[in-house]
């Protein structure tokens, strides 16, 4: 009977300490300045993806419709960022570009964070000659020049198409993470609580998912979001040089006929600069969060502050 009631009070008790846990990361989110602005700033990406005609509530028909008001006007109070030499509104486009570029961001980051964490957790735990084969694996990708492949890759594996893209950043974004992960695996492998669930005959796919990967909950964090940094980047560097498809509507593709129509030159800025901030403002927005994460994580980096000593009345 007390065998039965020990069981149940740990059963009920594992729901407690995963909810404390997660507790515990939010109130360390939001007790952290960088991670707060940096929540904001994808929050409202998040929004403008979502639902753009919350931004855009004027707007009839589809917004990269060519001749759908006069060309080339300037910025002022019924257009903001002014017209494209098409009859296109630079506003109009630059929210309804938000979804593919962070779809791009979050779909690329994802994929790259799981191929980081399978491969470099399995490389620290399995160790012998996995680790070895999966190091060299990882090693690989490591030297290979990044942004050449990408290139390459674009251009045979399918210019233009959407999923090429996202896939090619997969491919060329997981090495970092995943030597990342395998360092850290390492510093977890013969921790007591790993030992103990092998003396208890645990499966080594149980160790690695219930007991490696929890305690690893703000490196995977981490990574996503550098992932997802590079994705964002890079996807807008390969839409701007015209390996994207430049019938889509994203912020690299809006670079991309900005620098055809000479945009700069013509004395119309806005249309070349709105796709570049935003690009640089998502791309902060994963940044802060990055570094917010390393911070929650790592003590030792979190800034030291100052408290002021009240000085004794005389």
């Amino acid at each position: 009977m007390s065998t039965i009631l020990a069981e149940s009070a740990t059963v009920s008790s594992e729901p407690e300490s995963i909810k404390r846990r997660r507790g515990g990361l939010w109130r360390a989110i939001l007790h952290n300045r960088k991670a707060v602005v940096g929540l904001v700033l994808f929050l409202l990406f998040c929004l403008a993806a979502a639902f753009p005609h919350i931004f855009v509530p004027w707007l009839h028909g589809p917004p990269d419709k060519v001749g759908a008001f006069d060309s080339e006007l300037h910025p002022s109070l019924h257009h903001w960022l002014g017209t494209t030499q098409l009859g296109q509104d630079v506003y109009a486009e630059l929210i309804y570009g938000t979804r593919e570029s962070l779809i791009i961001a979050l779909v690329a980051g994802a994929g790259a964070t799981i191929i980081s964490v399978l491969i470099g957790v399995s490389a620290a735990y399995l160790g012998g000659l996995a680790d070895d084969a999966l190091s060299l694996f990882t090693d690989v990708f490591l030297v290979l020049p990044a942004f050449p492949l990408i290139i390459v890759l674009a251009t045979f594996a399918g210019k233009g198409n959407l999923t090429v893209v996202v896939l090619v950043l997969i491919v060329t974004g997981w090495s970092y993470g995943a030597r990342q992960m395998r360092a850290q695996g390492l510093s977890l492998r013969n921790r007591d609580f790993l030992e103990s669930a092998r003396v208890r005959g645990e499966r080594r796919s149980y160790i690695i998912l219930v007991e490696v990967l929890p305690t690893m909950t703000s490196l995977i964090a981490a990574s996503f979001l550098g992932a997802a940094l590079y994705s964002v980047l890079t996807a807008a560097g390969l839409q701007f040089i015209g390996l994207g498809d430049s019938s889509s509507l994203s912020w690299g593709t809006m670079l991309y006929w900005a620098q055809n129509q000479s945009a700069l030159l013509s004395g119309f800025p806005a249309w070349a600069l709105a796709p570049g901030v935003a690009v640089a403002l998502l791309g902060v927005s994963f940044a802060l969060l990055n570094y917010a994460f390393d911070e929650i994580g790592n003590p030792a980096l979190r800034p030291v502050r100052r408290h002021r000593v009240k000085r004794a009345n005389p």
